[in-house]
């Protein structure tokens, strides 16, 4: 699954914001999750997320004008595709956003 987070912002605060914000993933996973990030690159991080007793697998790349997130989704979980991909996009745009003072 690949969804396309777009915005009007430098990349630089884009990374900013997601290594700031990466703890909060989980709370974007319908039915709680654990979520583990690193960052093999400047512009990608990956992701594992345990959920529903699965483990899911993805990556968040960074390319000018979008956040795009690709998430590996087992034969198993695909039928939920359609809210995982609304929470993914309520979720990126959040992490996208200012942080609250």
């Amino acid at each position: 699954m690949r969804v396309a987070i777009p915005h009007n912002l430098d990349n630089d605060i884009v990374r900013q914001r997601m290594k700031a914000k990466s703890h909060e993933i989980a709370d974007y996973v319908p039915g709680g999750a654990t979520v583990e990030t690193a960052w093999p690159s400047d512009d990608r991080m990956s992701m594992t997320i345990g959920a529903m007793g699965q483990e899911v697998s993805g990556n968040v790349d960074l390319e000018p004008g979008q956040l795009v997130f690709e998430v590996q989704l087992p034969m198993m979980l695909s039928f939920l595709e359609p809210m995982i991909r609304g929470a993914v996009e309520k979720g990126g745009q959040k992490l996208l956003a200012p942080p609250k003072e």
